[in-house]
């Protein structure tokens, strides 16, 4: 097994505030047959969570109850799972899927989808329309090791935009992190970088694997396998200027999804590996 050490900080945030807790609980565990969980979003009229699972499995979102029950299974008609990587949904409580996954930086093929709210009632349900992207600094497929910027595992849904944060696959990895803005609308688009921050330059301790807006939507916290950064007093969605709050969770997994359950409390997701994991937990911000 593994021995996962932090071997250092970037100077980005030295300059920030930095918190540690000893708060991550235990709600359930994840049901056996979801294997590899990427995503959660969270309704609260009714307690539930919806999830899906990445590449190589079925074009389908599950709804599970509080006690972490498989209450049901939507399958997705027109809609392929090339690899689907997150989840979110706007005000309305429409869903969207984020197939972004983009492991070699080699897929042309981007894009998210989005499911009306009154699809969640059905086993079978239809995408409503389909947002195909593309990333205009991208240039080469795939680009060189060491400008490998273009996979995605986190994303949220504001204001009629989608929010993307990239994980850096590069060689000589150094925790930058691009955020792209995508119209919410039918079509093809390009994205638009608004911005860039770092985390560390470890990257099993500081690779981004999930991202979520508050209710409120005055924070937007992203997640890694061992610790959240938590960005608050942003004007607009000029998230990385705001103040970066690093918040080490005090526990290793392969954490792969989060949502803001209300605007101080946080649900996290991780998959079971080497028998640690395939729960879900919760994290009240201090």
């Amino acid at each position: 097994m593994k021995k996962f050490f932090l071997l250092g900080i970037s100077v980005a945030l030295l300059a920030c505030q930095q918190q540690s807790n000893n708060d991550l609980k235990e709600l359930y565990s994840l049901p056996k047959k979801l294997k590899e969980v990427s995503g959660i979003t969270y309704f609260p009229k009714n307690n539930l969570i919806y999830t899906l699972e990445d590449s190589g499995n079925k074009n389908a979102i599950y709804a599970l109850n509080s006690d972490g029950k498989l209450a049901k299974t939507i399958t997705i008609t027109n809609a392929t799972n090339v690899d689907w990587e997150d989840i979110t949904k706007d005000k309305n409580d429409n869903i969207y899927i984020g197939d972004f996954g983009n492991n070699d930086n080699e897929r042309k093929d981007l894009c998210i989808y989005k499911v009306a709210k009154n699809e969640l009632n059905k086993d079978m349900a239809v995408a409503e329309y389909k947002v195909s992207f593309s990333y205009p600094e991208q240039t080469e497929f795939p680009p060189k090791k060491k400008e490998l910027f273009y996979d995605v595992e986190g994303f949220f849904e504001n204001g009629n935009y989608f929010y993307l944060f990239t994980k850096n696959r590069s060689k000589n990895f150094d925790g930058t992190v691009f955020i792209y803005k995508i119209l919410n609308a039918p079509g093809t688009q390009k994205a638009t970088r608004i911005g860039e921050f770092k985390t560390c330059d470890n990257y099993n301790h500081c690779v981004l694997t999930s991202a979520t807006i508050s209710p409120d939507g005055k924070k937007v916290v992203v997640l890694s396998h061992d610790k959240i950064v938590l960005f608050k007093d942003f004007k607009g969605d000029l998230f990385h200027k705001g103040t970066q709050t690093e918040i080490k969770l005090n526990h290793f997994s392969q954490k792969e999804a989060i949502v803001f359950k209300d605007n101080s409390t946080l649900l996290i997701a991780d998959e079971k590996t080497n028998k640690v994991g395939g729960n879900v937990y919760e994290f009240k911000l201090k």
